[in-house]
């Protein structure tokens, strides 16, 4: 059991071998990189390093709680979890978590390749990708037979983005801090008017992204894209990429921009941007919303539960989660519910404004 800065390169090689060989996309969230952020941010952090004649054959990032809690590293903002095992290598799960010291390891983003986990989950969620893995304009080309109305209308507004406002400017790897924090205060204020927790008023969250925006690894890199209009930020996004996928995760705009749909325009040039440099899946993540279903081309599973293990622990999970989660899940399969409940929630943000 080590905290993730206490990984030696060796485990850390042998980490990213056996990533390598998961049939699952090299999601950076699953990296080595991701937990030595986290870790730095979240002092629970913990790696549980399995070993097999030898040689390390597996690795569980996990944090726990005050009392033995276990939860995926990362939990709330990490969209992909699970463990990272040598192909074959199925340990028992309670088992682990008693080695673990962890009466319990519950999990939202669950990939669906985690046999170990899987059989736990209580809920099974879509995640909305984009493939651009035989470049853009063969994607662009499943648009315009899937959704030509969305492509074309999109187009324009950038065009006339262009037109109204100034020349309009891509970056895809965008370098300046500045850009960063206007993201996360688009992000802040998103989040309080549409009712929502604002994520980037908890200080690790906000920490996390600052020290991911500067990791350059191969396969876990923060990439801040910016779409620029007349010399302007008015669309950004933060995520994570390894060679071959996209995590998005934090996208924004500024709503004095709002006809232009310049959120959408910028993941069209992300996408364009993605296949340019090998990249051939975009993760928009979970969670169903009208643009990922516009720009998406296919879905991944996730999954959200916990395995516990017999004891208080298990109670103390149960009561922590379980009536909220089944709460949200009772709202969110009823859409003329959902619909309600996101009109009560921008209102009562309405009021709380100054």
């Amino acid at each position: 059991m080590l905290r993730p800065q206490e990984l030696d390169e060796g485990e850390r090689e042998r980490w990213r071998e056996l990533r390598a060989k998961s049939p699952a996309p090299r999601n950076p969230f699953m990296e080595p990189e991701f937990a030595d952020a986290v870790g730095l941010v979240r002092p629970r952090a913990r790696v549980a390093v399995l070993h097999e004649g030898g040689e390390a054959a597996g690795f569980l990032p996990h944090e726990r709680g005050p009392l033995g809690q276990g939860r995926a590293i990362g939990l709330g903002v990490s969209d992909c979890q699970g463990a990272v095992l040598r192909p074959g290598l199925r340990p028992d799960t309670r088992e682990l978590l008693r080695a673990c010291s962890l009466s319990s390891f519950a999990f939202d983003n669950l990939e669906a390749e985690q046999e170990l986990f899987v059989p736990y989950a209580v809920a099974e969620h879509p995640a909305y990708v984009i493939d651009v893995e035989k470049g853009y304009e063969a994607y662009e080309s499943v648009l315009r037979i899937r959704s030509p109305k969305f492509l074309k209308t999109t187009l324009a507004k950038e065009r006339r983005l262009g037109r109204q406002v100034g020349e309009v400017r891509f970056v895809f790897d965008e370098r300046d801090p500045a850009a960063l924090r206007t993201l996360m205060a688009w992000k802040s204020a998103q989040y309080r008017r549409t009712g929502r927790r604002d994520r980037f008023a908890q200080e690790w969250i906000t920490r996390l992204v600052g020290r991911l925006a500067v990791t350059r690894a191969p396969e876990c890199s923060g990439t801040l894209s910016v779409l620029y209009a007349g010399g302007r930020p008015v669309a950004a996004h933060f995520g994570l990429r390894s060679a071959s996928v996209l995590a998005c995760w934090f996208p924004a705009y500024d709503p004095h921009f709002a006809k232009y749909s310049p959120g959408l325009v910028l993941h069209l040039r992300m996408a364009e941007a993605a296949a340019a440099e090998g990249i051939g899946l975009l993760d928009m993540g979970r969670g169903r919303a009208e643009y990922k279903e516009s720009l998406g081309t296919g879905e991944l599973p996730v999954y959200e539960g916990a395995v516990t293990r017999p004891g208080a622990g298990a109670a103390l999970h149960w009561l922590g989660r379980e009536p909220a989660r089944r709460a949200h899940a009772f709202v969110r399969n009823r859409p003329r519910l959902a619909s309600l409940a996101a009109r009560t929630l921008e209102g009562a943000a309405r009021l709380r404004r100054p």
